[in-house]
């Protein structure tokens, strides 16, 4: 599951001689301020540009995020931006297939992706000597990739096998799959990052080439480095890779709108299990809501690991669950989910675990937040997030992340916002978005291991893009 801190994972500790501290909350508590020295450039074809220097080691890290994720698919054609991934790797006019990992192996570098709702990502990482190599090969495979069906059914098998892997045998990710489904009825989110099977199964090489037409465009791009290099350099290189390749006015980012629900919705999903699992999903505002550092304060109050209220309550004292947490969206597109979850312990009832994880948030909307446990959550999420990013990676996760949501800068005023939320806020968002009213709550309920399902695995209260798991 993502975590609200994980989103801000970045920053590096020996940045710390040269952070400020920023007073904060009602008590005037210092908190930690985090300088961000990026360098910001746009090409003349649209491509924006967040260079930040580091200059311990002699390495970069190089991606490249486009502005495409499952987000922008069509219903039917779910999985296009995780399979075109994938074919990225597949060669170009240039560089035959295998040839671009060959080429980054042989310089001791390192490379993957990874695609969202809301993005599609590729990165390197290597000797600080070969940035202009990486620079070279992602912008040859932007706008010359050679898709070919005889490359293409491979992929598709490989794809299917991830999904199978990851979802299909795994009862929790079908779980949460199925209540993503059911807690979106108008906004593209409610599909699977990977795709439906169906979906997968059907797609065509066409498809794929219009996708790529579409949204692979230095207008939809953003180039993030960070690591030893000097800014004016690495412009330079932009401008001589990047620069020549001519924007053909990428498809807009489709505006969808998603309305909470006004009556609880609950989904069954029966699979083969050890255990069963209770997850519910709320409909919750993002980043750009002045509710947002209040959510993530409550996610860390009542899910942030082993001190947090549901550890201690459902595992620690009452011993019903050996797991139980929470989850907030937070840097995202468009607005997300707020999720509650435990796995009871064997032998304990769901409905038990589930009623437990009720009163918790009646007991935090009843009673508040004392300010020690405020300021507990506010160190844990303070620490996490600065130690954290002792990682260029990471650096450049957060501000890749952080542009496609709509501004890099918005990691800047994360911690300053955390500082400035009470305990009657916590308590006044726990109380307009966790409302059962409004909830979508899943259960698996465990078959037998080596028994078939006697009905299909999930009954969903309106009807399903496809069926299947991720």
């Amino acid at each position: 599951m993502r975590r609200a801190i994980g989103l801000f994972t970045g920053l590096a500790a020996i940045l710390l001689a040269c952070a400020v501290w920023a007073g904060g909350g009602g008590d005037e508590t210092p908190l930690l301020r985090i300088p961000w020295k990026v360098t910001e450039h746009r090409l003349p074809n649209g491509m924006q540009a967040l260079l930040l220097p580091d200059r311990r080691a002699p390495a970069v890290v190089f991606k490249v995020w486009y502005r495409v994720g499952s987000r922008e698919e069509q219903a039917g054609k779910t999985g296009l931006a995780h399979l075109l991934e994938h074919m990225m790797f597949r060669g170009t006019k240039k560089h035959g297939p295998k040839e671009f990992s060959n080429l980054i192996k042989r310089n001791g570098g390192n490379h993957n992706a990874f695609t969202s709702y809301d993005y599609t990502a590729y990165y390197e990482r290597i000797a600080a000597d070969r940035l202009e190599l990486v620079m070279e090969l992602e912008a040859d495979r932007m706008v010359n990739l050679d898709l070919k069906q005889e490359e293409f059914e491979p992929e598709r098998n490989v794809v299917l096998e991830e999904r199978r892997s990851r979802t299909d045998d795994s009862p929790t990710s079908t779980l949460f799959e199925q209540v993503q489904a059911a807690a979106f009825t108008a906004h593209p989110y409610r599909n699977p990052i990977i795709g439906w099977e169906k979906d997968i199964r059907a797609v065509t090489l066409e498809d794929m080439k219009a996708f790529y037409r579409d949204y692979y465009d230095p207008a939809n791009a953003i180039a993030v480095i960070v690591g030893d290099f000097e800014p004016a350099q690495a412009i330079r290189l932009l401008e001589k890779h990047f620069g020549p390749i001519p924007s053909r006015k990428p498809a807009k980012r489709p505006a969808f709108r998603q309305e909470a629900a006004k009556k609880p919705r609950r989904i069954v999903v029966r699979k083969e299990a050890e255990l069963p699992y209770i997850a519910m999903a709320h409909h919750a505002p993002h980043w750009k809501s002045p509710d947002g550092p209040a959510l993530a304060m409550l996610e860390a109050i009542l899910g942030g690991g082993e001190t947090s209220r549901l550890y201690q309550r459902l595992v620690r004292k009452d011993q019903i669950a050996l797991s139980a947490g929470a989850d907030y969206t937070y840097v995202s597109v468009d607005p997300g989910l707020f999720y509650l979850f435990a796995q009871p312990a064997p032998g304990k009832k769901t409905g038990d675990v589930e009623r437990a994880l009720q009163e918790e948030m009646d007991r935090l909307i009843r009673e508040g937040v004392p300010a020690e446990e405020m300021s507990r959550a506010l160190r844990s999420l303070e620490a996490q997030t600065v130690f954290s990013m002792d990682s260029p990676f990471f650096r450049a996760m957060l501000l890749g992340r952080s542009a496609v949501a709509g501004d890099w800068r918005l990691m800047e005023d994360f911690l300053p916002a955390l500082a400035k939320v009470k305990s009657r806020d916590v308590v006044r968002v726990a109380k307009a978005y966790l409302a059962p009213r409004g909830r979508t709550t899943g259960e698996l309920v465990p078959l037998p291991i080596g028994e078939k399902k006697p009905r299909p695995p999930v009954s969903l209260p309106h009807e399903p893009i496809s069926e299947g798991g991720r």
